[in-house]
């Protein structure tokens, strides 16, 4: 069995603050015995997005950077590994949504950013972010292989299908999703993305109330099946812990032969 957490908490206008918490959450759950951990989208900053202000471009940081070196140094010290998704400036004026992974040894595996960017109230995501040029990475790790796919990713069910493909086992979703009426849509599709690919995805949502916007968590890990291998979670500060057992990718993947029947060459009209 390998133990997987998600951590998810509010976040106020402090950097330092906002980074602090999640380091105490996620040490707990690594004394737990987690060896994977995923943050929430953009998870050591306000949510940027809310509005259109030049100012909060000041909340971006490299990759690599101080907070991929602070989470770096907590990894190494648990042999753990990590996914950390990020306000991430390449330069001034370039700026994406990404997430950062840093392996047991703390140094940094890669980063994925985000390839499908929305713009709708209070995601005023377009303003702040480019198009992810990274395409859809996979991160080899000792305890699995894995992917990303950062909040509207999810229902594109191109980028899981090719993450499957490339190897993943395990993809991380963090998100930051305020409509609490569209919780059971966003368990549908990716419960529905793990059944077709025969993987595990681990959903990790915000929490907390920023201005007019509420993030209602309820964080979950569904199996390759699409069963909750755990209850949403609550509303509140907090690490989800799940124990997950990678060799039911085979055997569900020989009982429900998706892959076996998959016919790439039919499919150009997609392209």
């Amino acid at each position: 069995m390998l133990r997987i957490a998600g951590i998810q908490m509010a976040c106020g206008e402090k950097k330092e603050e906002n980074l602090n918490r999640a380091l105490n959450l996620a040490e707990t759950a690594l004394e737990r015995e987690a060896k994977i951990l995923c943050f929430q989208e953009c998870f050591q900053t306000p949510w940027v997005p809310a509005f259109s202000d030049s100012g909060r471009f000041s909340y971006a940081e490299t990759i690599p950077g101080e907070t991929t070196e602070r989470i770096g140094e907590l990894t190494k010290r648990f042999s753990a590994t990590a996914i950390c998704p990020l306000f991430e400036k390449q330069m001034p004026g370039v700026y994406y949504n990404s997430a950062a992974v840093i392996g047991p040894d703390g140094t940094l595996l890669g980063k994925y950013r985000k390839n499908h960017i929305p713009q709708m109230s209070n995601y005023e995501e377009k303003y702040y972010f480019r198009p992810g040029d990274l395409g859809f990475p996979v991160f080899a790790t000792e305890f699995a292989t894995l992917g990303v796919e950062i909040c509207w990713d999810n229902y594109f069910p191109e980028s899981s299908r090719i993450l499957a493909l490339k190897g993943a086992e395990l993809i991380f979703a963090p998100t930051a999703t305020s409509t609490l009426a569209a919780a059971a849509k966003w368990e549908k599709v990716i419960a529905a993305n793990a059944i077709v690919n025969g993987i595990f995805v681990f959903r990790v949502n915000r929490v907390g109330k920023e201005g007019n916007i509420t993030f209602y968590g309820r964080s979950f890990c569904v199996d390759p099946h699409g069963e909750f291998l755990c209850e949403p979670s609550g509303q509140g500060d907090g690490a989800v812990l799940v124990d997950v057992d990678l060799n039911l990718i085979r055997e569900t993947r020989e009982s429900w032969a998706f892959f076996r029947d998959r016919r790439p060459g039919i499919y150009g009209e997609l392209a």
